[in-house]
């Protein structure tokens, strides 16, 4: 759903920049919190995960193809300050150096795809985490629904900006129907691919996934015809810290594998935007912009000089997994400083 250039006017598309730098400004205040000794060292690899399987478009009717947002995934693994970042980074990675989404619609798409997939899907996983069992199959469950809900609401946020500021004049109900009735088949898509991957974690580790935090229910006992809490056993001494290394290694060779070579299976139609822009006229305008980053030599997913479009597919991929970890693992570790040397002061 990446909005390019020449969809949104440019008023709101700056006022969405606002709205996206001022997102990203809280967020980083928040994510101080949540990037703890566990969370720090994953919150990169999430974001060079998203960047990979969002390379993986899969059909979802005839002549349209869907992709992972992310925004639930990154919100139930790192958390939804981190997860705003998260999404935020391949975003930035993918309009700079790839041309994928404009960048004077950047804040519209980090608004879009970020925000409001995050937000929607953290709120309804906190939701139905209170009513749901407290086990790794209620985590799941609660992962698929937060999913699948947060494609369409993406979807209805980016038809409001298009109301708003849109470059053509589509009557905005054909807009919302056809966005709506394409990305709700997106949908399944995104919660089937989030909730294997959180059920994959929690298989592992749960105790690195933040939404499953709190997943063993206390113990009860039953008093007087009353179910009550029983009182907690004396706490043995803490355990060692797990390391990450084993995850973070596979979660590595798991995205390079996807980037680089499951990547070139995937479908070549156009994803649900694209086909809605198309199918509806909101591209009439687009034609007239030019990427600023047209000229990059990874423009388009391809390293620009290699004949073979496999291995030019492969490699640009690659590339984009290592530039996303790189660049996600040094704002997260930044950040993560800021929080120990806040910390430190506090206690002096």
């Amino acid at each position: 759903m990446h909005v390019p250039d020449g969809f949104i006017n440019a008023p709101v598309s700056a006022v969405a920049g606002v709205v996206a730098a001022g997102a990203v400004a809280v967020s980083l205040r928040g994510a101080r919190k949540e990037l703890d000794e566990k969370v720090a060292p994953l919150a990169g690899l999430v974001a060079a995960f998203v960047f990979a399987v969002q390379m993986l478009n899969f059909p979802v009717a005839a002549g349209t193809s869907g992709h992972l947002l992310g925004g639930a995934l990154a919100a139930i693994l790192v958390g939804p300050w981190t997860g705003v970042l998260c999404i935020a980074v391949v975003l930035l990675m993918q309009g700079v150096l790839f041309a994928d989404g404009g960048l004077t619609a950047l804040g519209v798409n980090i608004t879009v795809m970020g925000v409001v997939t995050v937000v929607t899907a953290h709120f309804l996983f906190r939701g139905l985490r209170l009513v749901l069992p407290r086990t790794r199959g209620g985590v799941t469950a609660a992962t698929f629904v937060a999913a699948l809900v947060s494609v369409p609401a993406s979807a209805a946020a980016f038809t409001l900006v298009y109301a708003v500021g849109g470059t053509t004049d589509v009557p905005i109900g054909k807009v919302l129907t056809a966005m709506l009735g394409v990305h709700v088949l997106i949908g399944v898509g995104e919660a089937a691919i989030t909730a294997l991957t959180v059920g994959a974690v929690l298989a592992v580790r749960p105790d690195l996934v933040h939404g499953a935090r709190g997943l063993t229910a206390p113990l009860k006992l039953r008093v007087d015809g009353e179910l009550v809490d029983a009182a907690p056993a004396e706490a043995p001494a803490a355990p060692a810290p797990k390391s990450t290394k084993k995850v973070w290694i596979g979660g590595v060779v798991t995205a390079l594998v996807l980037a680089g070579v499951v990547s070139f299976y995937a479908s070549q139609s156009p994803d649900g935007l694209e086909k809605v822009a198309a199918d509806q006229g909101i591209d009439a305008k687009a034609e007239e912009y030019e990427h600023a980053t047209a000229d990059s030599p990874l423009a388009d997913y391809g390293v620009r000089g290699v004949d073979s479009a496999r291995l030019s597919g492969g490699l640009a991929g690659v590339i984009g997994v290592g530039l996303t970890l790189a660049v996600g693992t040094g704002a997260f570790w930044a950040v993560r400083h800021r929080r120990r040397t806040a910390e430190t002061g506090a206690r002096v």
